[in-house]
This record gives C-alpha cells, structure tokens and sequence, in this order.
C-alpha cells in the first residue's frame, strides 16, 4: 500500500517536469515593500520525482498559502547537486531564490576540492524541513538474515561482495562506507545514476547489498523482491517497527538523509525567519506529517540556528568518512 501511496502522489506532484508553480495563485497580494511581494523560486539541484524533490514540493505547497505568494519549485540537476547550488549561491540575496539541498550537499565540500562556492560560508540557512534514515537491505540469493550474518560474510570474503549506491557521495554510499570503517569489512562499491538503477539490479542479484530511504527500499522488501536486515537510525522506525537497529546489532553506526531549505549568504535576516518560521509550522501540519510517515520521513523543522549547526556537523562527519575511506571522485 505504501508503493502506491508514493507513486500516486508522484504522479501528482510531478505531473510537470522542470519549473513548477506552487501556491494560491489567486491568494492575497503582499503590501508593497513586505516580504514577500513576488513569487519566490526554490531550486531543487535533482530530477523530479526523488525525495528531494517531492518532500521540497509537499512542503512548499504549504508554506505558499499563509506568505500569500506563488512558490516556483525549478529542478536543475547536474554534478551531484553542484549546479543547482551554485546558482543560487550565486543568486542576489534578497529572499527570492532558495536551494533545497541533501545530505550530498555537506558531503561535497570535501569530495570536491574546488566547489565553486562554500557548503556553509556560500548560503544562509533557513531551515531542515525532513529526515529520513535508510535501512539495509540484501538481495535474497545472499545466504544472511541479520546484519551480524552480513559482517561475518563479508569478513570469510573481503572484497568479494558489492554494494550499490544512488551515487558517489550519496548518504546511503558513505554511510555504508562508515559502516565497513566501523566493522573493518571489505565491500566493493557500484555506484549508479539514481536510486531505481541500483535498485534493480540488487532485486536481480546483480549486487549483494544496498542501502536507501524506507520508502525506496520497503515496498521491494515486502514484495519478498529483496530482503530487509536492520535500521541505520537511532531508534526503531514507526514505518517498520519489526526491524532492529544497527545500533541494536551491535554495529554503532547511523545514518541517513535529510533535506533542507538554503538561501544565498546576505540574505535579509527578517526574510529567512519569516520562510523558517512558515516551514516550521508546514511541516508539522497533520496532514503533511501523515505523508510523511507513509514515506518514512521524519518532520523535521527547524530555526535557521539550529540547521546552520546541523549543517556544519554534517560537513564534518561526512568529511571525516570521505578521508578515511579514501573516498574519490572520478574525473
């Protein structure tokens, strides 16, 4: 039920590809001179249809109602999200073009030793709308059923088995990269162009194991297309409950993805609290929540404070797994 949940509201949400128009289009007009007076414009550095995606348009679905303003949902993917981040880096800061960004976001500033803007000192935060662990799953010809039967499979047989990832520097490749720095196993990477390519290829054997977001990865698992060992999360999830933890298993290793709302470094402090204080309350919407939870998404929401911070220790967990794993990217 949950897969045709998702793709039921991709359908909807993505039934224009590129610029999208989110709002009232007939809602109050701003008094002039208070922001905002005109449509703002959030870039989403990926294809539609990924949770980036899709969880930037939930929200901004409602935020647009209470600022009385259309909001412009515009994807511009390309170079794992850099293309979409510097052009708002770039952007004049005065509140009218935002970049929704991932977990990649923090992770490229040490992959990429000449980003042509800062992670942190290029933007000003606004606020983390959603959280989203990723659970790891194997592909049923692999002979495991616990993330212990995992470990010690991969320990009889270093550098024998593969995992597959939506991308170099994606959440789910470095946090399977922490996870063999934590438990000293040999794994090979495959990285693909997405999360479905990856995806098929884990249901078809083609790799042995694979993580990602609950809502990508259950619907297969339930299917009995693939099989679900444990949680890369803090605490059980609501979405699937019979799971364990890594931690659980006794594999102190969490990780996952998030996405947040970013504005150009500069930007009028009274115009990111008011795009923060709005996403705050969206996200916490009860019927927004629902969604969420059918996806496996956490509400997040917070002050730009508080995401500045998260950012910053994303910036810095990331960069420390990218050094010690030798993490490069391929020119």
């Amino acid at each position: 039920m949950i897969y045709l949940r998702w793709r039921g509201f991709l359908a909807t949400a993505v039934a224009v590809s590129g610029s999208v128009l989110l709002g009232w289009v007939c809602g109050p007009v701003s008094a002039q001179g208070k922001y905002p007076a005109r449509p703002i414009r959030v870039v989403v550095p990926y294809t539609p249809g990924g949770i980036t995606d899709v969880a930037t348009r939930m929200v901004m679905q409602e935020v647009a109602k209470p600022l009385g303003q259309n909001i412009i949902v515009d994807n511009r993917p390309g170079a794992n999200s850099i293309v979409g981040a510097e052009i708002v880096a770039k952007s004049i800061p005065d509140g009218y073009t935002l970049a929704s960004v991932i977990a990649a976001h923090a992770a490229n500033q040490t992959l990429y030793p000449k980003l042509p803007y800062d992670a942190i000192k290029s933007f000003a935060p606004v606020s983390l709308l959603v959280t989203a662990p990723l659970i790891v799953c194997v592909t049923n010809s692999l002979p495991v059923k616990t993330p212990k039967e995992l470990i010690d499979l991969a320990k009889a047989k270093p550098g024998e088995l593969t995992f597959a990832s939506s991308g170099v520097g994606a959440a789910a490749h470095l946090t399977t990269e922490l996870l063999m720095l934590t438990t000293g196993i040999r794994m090979v990477h495959v990285p693909y162009k997405g999360t479905q390519p990856a995806l098929l290829d884990l249901t078809g054997g083609q790799v042995a194991m694979m993580m990602d977001t609950p809502g990508s990865m259950l619907p297969h698992a339930r299917a009995g297309k693939i099989r679900a060992l444990a949680m890369a999360s803090e605490k059980r999830v609501a979405i699937a409950p019979e799971l364990p933890t890594l931690i659980e298993s006794g594999i102190s290793v969490v990780g996952g993805t998030w996405v947040g709302i970013l504005a150009p470094a500069g930007t009028p402090r009274d115009a990111v609290a008011v795009l923060s204080k709005e996403m705050q309350v969206a996200v916490h919407k009860p019927e927004l929540r629902e969604r969420f939870m059918a996806l496996g998404i956490d509400p997040a929401g917070t002050t730009p404070e508080a995401f500045t911070q998260f950012l910053r220790e994303e910036v810095a967990k990331w960069g420390k797994v990218i050094k010690a794993a030798n993490v490069k990217i391929e020119s």
